[in-house]
């Protein structure tokens, strides 16, 4: 991967990410810090994992050398957001520092081997795979978790329908 296949693979997933910030638009204040299905994160546990460690913190860690992320405090962390108007803003705060971070990202960051919390070290674009896949697969979990709550999750693809800032450039 080079800078330009990035600046393209992190187009299509700032779409994909306004579709999840509409998603959790969707899910109700008082469903955020209940276990909508038993033994998996809350919905609350579920924005500060996705947003922090899968789109800020590897992006962040592919610019900077060095993946760094704890992901044993993001319950503690979702507790402390509170609100669900608090977690949507960490959301958005999350991905505009990713967003910055990949802004600095040339080819031989992508081509460098970043070690990571998870006991391995990775070429830098291999991060963007993951948090890719990651990001698609937790989203995933959220639209389900939104239905069971009552309500009715967006089209996944439905990107025209994004905040202006995470529709389809033209």
């Amino acid at each position: 991967m080079n800078t330009q296949a990035l600046t393209q693979q992190w187009d299509q997933l700032r779409q994909k990410y306004g579709v999840y910030l509409r998603l959790l638009e969707t899910i109700p204040e008082s469903s955020y810090h209940t276990h909508v299905v038993p033994g998996i994160r809350t919905p609350a546990e579920m924005v500060v994992h996705v947003s922090g460690t899968i789109i800020r913190d590897i992006a962040r860690g592919v610019a900077q050398g060095r993946i760094e992320s704890d992901e044993s405090t993001d319950g503690a962390t979702a507790a402390a957001l509170g609100s669900k108007a608090a977690l949507l803003a960490f959301a958005r705060t999350c991905w505009d520092q990713a967003d910055a971070a990949v802004a600095t990202i040339g080819d031989a960051q992508l081509n460098a081997m970043v070690p990571t919390p998870w006991n391995m070290t990775i070429p830098g674009w291999v991060g963007f795979s993951l948090s890719n896949d990651e990001f698609l697969h937790h989203r995933g979990q959220l639209s389900v978790f939104a239905r069971l709550c009552g309500a009715q999750p967006p089209f996944i693809w439905g990107f025209a329908e994004n905040a202006p800032e995470f529709r389809p450039a033209r």
